[in-house]
């Protein structure tokens, strides 16, 4: 008896899809391999931000309710301090805190590519006005301007991602958290800049979280 032509043609098939399919998984392991070894050796180190200065432009409460207004400018630098690592920042918003509460909306950060050892300089405006603000914060907001010094954190978070030659990663979160110290009266640092405007200099390290 004898064997059927197609059913030989298929075996001699099988065995060459299985063969290609090996051959395949073979070279996708091995770019995997260089990427990662590529990654390893390069190992990108997060970039850097510094808080510059803080212009207040109006930072009132009112008593009952607890509402806050207040309006900021800060100037927040980044830098990339990778040797062959570039860094695209795909979204960024900033946004003012006190006591881990927000106290002004999230301002958008224009999407930024930045090469190995570039600096970039942003200026956004955070504002909320007539922000509630929880009891205990309201009380320990007052007694912080009574004494003239209160203490914001200007926070920033987004998606980043890197880049070595043409290869490009995937996107990651970053956190950035930046201490704003403001002060007030017979204690105030800040120079005025006009329209009740007051422009305090920083020039604080942020840390930073990926």
């Amino acid at each position: 008896m004898s064997k059927c032509p197609n059913h030989g043609d298929h075996h001699r098939w099988r065995k060459i899809w299985r063969r290609v399919f090996k051959v395949s998984l073979v070279v996708l392991f091995i770019l995997l391999l260089i990427v990662l070894i590529t990654w390893a050796i390069l190992h990108p180190h997060k970039p850097r931000f510094t808080i510059q200065d803080a212009t207040v432009y109006a930072f009132n409460t009112s008593a009952s309710p607890s509402l806050l207004t207040s309006t900021f400018q800060v100037t927040i630098a980044s830098r990339n301090p990778n040797d062959n690592i570039a860094i695209y920042y795909d979204r960024l918003e900033a946004y003012a805190t006190y006591r881990d509460q927000q106290i002004t909306l999230s301002t958008r950060v224009p999407p930024t590519y930045q090469d190995t050892h570039d600096d970039d300089v942003w200026s956004p405006f955070l504002y909320g006005v007539s922000v509630p603000i929880s009891p205990y914060n309201a009380a320990a907001l007052t007694q912080d301007q009574n004494i003239g010094f209160v203490a914001l954190m200007i926070k920033l978070s987004g998606k980043v991602r890197w880049r070595v030659g043409s290869f490009t990663s995937g996107g990651y979160r970053i956190f950035v958290n930046c201490p704003a110290y403001i002060t007030f009266g017979s204690r105030s640092t800040g120079i005025g800049v006009g329209n009740n405007a007051v422009k305090y200099q920083l020039m604080r390290a942020c840390s930073v979280n990926v």
